[in-house]
Order: C-alpha cells, then sequence, then structure tokens
C-alpha cells in the first residue's frame, strides 16, 4: 500500500487519459494511397516529428501538426498537401478517453483534486477534457504556460498556480520523453506511469507502473494493490 497522500494528482491529458489516436488519424488521410511498410514509416516519423517540433518556442499546436506532417510526407516522399494537415489537426477535438479513464478517475477525484498539463491550447482541450467524465481542479496547458512539456517551465508554472512543490504532488503520464524524465529532473519523487505500449519500461526513472488509470486509486493509497495472477 502506498503511504504518500499527494497534495494534487497532476496528469499528462493526450494520449494518457485521452485516446490520442493521431496514428489513425494518418492512416485515414493516407491509408488508401501507401503501402503497409510506407504507412508505418510515415506513422513512426510523425511522432518524431512531432517531439522535434515543441522543443523550440511554444507556438499553436496546429502549427506543430501541420509542421510535423510536412516534414514526415517530405522523408518519406509523399506529396504534401496542407489540406491532409488539417484534416488530421480537425480530428483531435473529437477524440474521447481510453476506455478505462471515466471510473478509474472517479476513484481518486472523490479525495484528491484533480490537474491537467497538457500540450494544448486553451481553445482545443476542453472539448476533450468535457469527455472524460471526471471533475477537475484546474486544467493548464502549453498556450498558458509559452511551453511545450518536456521543457521544465510547463512544470514550474503549474507549481506557482497550485501553490505547491513538487513534493506535494504525483505525476502520472504515459510518456517518459514528455512528461516522467522531466519530472524525475524535478523533483517529483512521486510518478505514476500507465503503460499505454507506446513506449518501454524504464525503471531509472522511479515510478510506480499502472496497466492503466483503474490502477491509480491503489498507486495513491486509496486502494489495496492489486496482486499478481
Amino acid at each position: 500500500m502506498a503511504t504518500f497522500r499527494p497534495k494534487y494528482i497532476t496528469f499528462d491529458c493526450y494520449g494518457t487519459l485521452t485516446n490520442f489516436d493521431m496514428a489513425g488519424a494518418a492512416r485515414r488521410v493516407y491509408g488508401s494511397q501507401l503501402s503497409a511498410t510506407t504507412m508505418a514509416s510515415f506513422i513512426k516519423d510523425f511522432a518524431a516529428y512531432r517531439l522535434d517540433e515543441v522543443l523550440g518556442a511554444w507556438k499553436p499546436y496546429f502549427e506543430v501538426v501541420h509542421n510535423s506532417v510536412e516534414r514526415a510526407c517530405k522523408r518519406n516522399g509523399i506529396v504534401f498537401r496542407p489540406e491532409d494537415a488539417q484534416r488530421i489537426n480537425e480530428e483531435i477535438h473529437t477524440w474521447g478517453p481510453h476506455p478505462d479513464v471515466p471510473a478509474g478517475l472517479a476513484k481518486v477525484a472523490r479525495e484528491i483534486p484533480l490537474v491537467i498539463l497538457s500540450n494544448s491550447m486553451k481553445n482545443l482541450i476542453m472539448s476533450n477534457v468535457d469527455k472524460l467524465g471526471a471533475p477537475f481542479h484546474t486544467v493548464i496547458t502549453a498556450e498558458e504556460t509559452g511551453a511545450y512539456k518536456p521543457h521544465m517551465k510547463g512544470f514550474e508554472y503549474m507549481f506557482d498556480k497550485l501553490g505547491c512543490g513538487p513534493e506535494d504532488i504525483t505525476h502520472v503520464s504515459s510518456s517518459f520523453r514528455y512528461d516522467l524524465m522531466t519530472a524525475y529532473d524535478l523533483g517529483i519523487k512521486s510518478k505514476v506511469w500507465v503503460n499505454r505500449g507506446h513506449e518501454p519500461a524504464n525503471p531509472y526513472y522511479e515510478y510506480t507502473e499502472v496497466a492503466d488509470i483503474g490502477g491509480l486509486a491503489a498507486a495513491v493509497g486509496l486502494e489495496p494493490l492489486r496482486k499478481s495472477a
């Protein structure tokens, strides 16, 4: 049983809570014109370029997607059309939660305030948050902080806004590269990795692993830990 009771549970949103279906969106746009091999390469490159795009100065997330699509097209010998990037961008606000999320969040929301720190924008994020089925104390976007994760600035802004420090929170994410590595460097001791299967485990970063949000209540000491089969 975990003994640490955080003042806040902070979350990455896209990928961790919201089913961030960028790969599916890319397939819906390009799948009919690409071989399976090229499609797989495009999806991999599209994800890598999205990370690269957020490492610089803040720009609207729609530009992050547009630029990443354009760069992935160039790398894979595909003719880039701005309307294809726009189709992918237009899908984002329609995406809902992973199936485990509403019930899993409900179990912890009754006891501990929930916070989102997301690589999103003010006019986009709430269409996704509203589908999560749980109340959030506050929702913070990269547009508000002026920096995308994995930059530290967003986390530091969140601490200031919440009036707390890294020792007061549990941060929850399915990504080491965007969230948990930075959380580790900032001294957030209580970290939960939701294993969604899109990154390998990395025990160096000292986290509790859960298969889905249903395991979060036990990870923060609100329920007995599940026994392995």
